[in-house]
């Protein structure tokens, strides 16, 4: 049931605090592919990142984001030193914002707009990655999965703001 737009908590959970920016982008070519790390890319309305396997369009899936101020924390817990953003298998990692509270909002990245889908939990693939623990490590962690309302380009650097 969606909260009355304005009820004091609607209004709470629509206040960010300052807008984020954009820390790393990563590709994968096609599953079971390690992620390739870019400077810059192009989202596609409707689809996902060019060079991305899902690319072609995963509906409510077409690009992960995650937190990089969880990035250590997921490192501690894991006991993985040097956490690698790569290992996580998330499109975009951004900082600055709680990416939780963009769930079910639109957001801007550079000239694309974002619309916040679902929490992007993370899957058994962890347990390899990280080791044993690695899933549950990632729990609540795992970013969020938006669809591309608007193409365009994206570079590290960029803005992240809730529209």
């Amino acid at each position: 049931m969606p909260l009355n737009p304005d009820s004091p908590l609607a209004k709470l959970m629509a206040t960010l605090p300052r807008s984020g920016q954009l820390r790393w982008i990563g590709l994968r070519p096609s599953r079971e592919q390690p992620m390739d790390a870019v400077g810059e890319a192009i989202a596609v309305t409707g689809g996902g990142l060019e060079g991305d396997r899902y690319h072609g369009g995963s509906g409510k899936r077409g690009v992960t984001l995650i937190q990089a101020e969880h990035l250590p924390v997921i490192s501690a817990l894991a006991d993985f030193p040097n956490l690698m953003p790569e290992l996580l298998r998330r499109n975009l990692v951004v900082s600055g914002l709680p990416l939780i509270a963009l769930k079910g909002r639109r957001f801007r990245i550079g000239e694309v707009v974002l619309e916040g889908t679902e929490p992007c939990d993370p899957c058994s693939r962890m347990e390899a990655a990280l080791g044993p623990g690695g899933y549950n490590a990632m729990r609540g962690m795992g970013g969020l999965c938006a669809r591309i309302v608007e193409g365009g380009r994206i570079a590290i650097g960029d803005r992240v703001e809730a529209l």
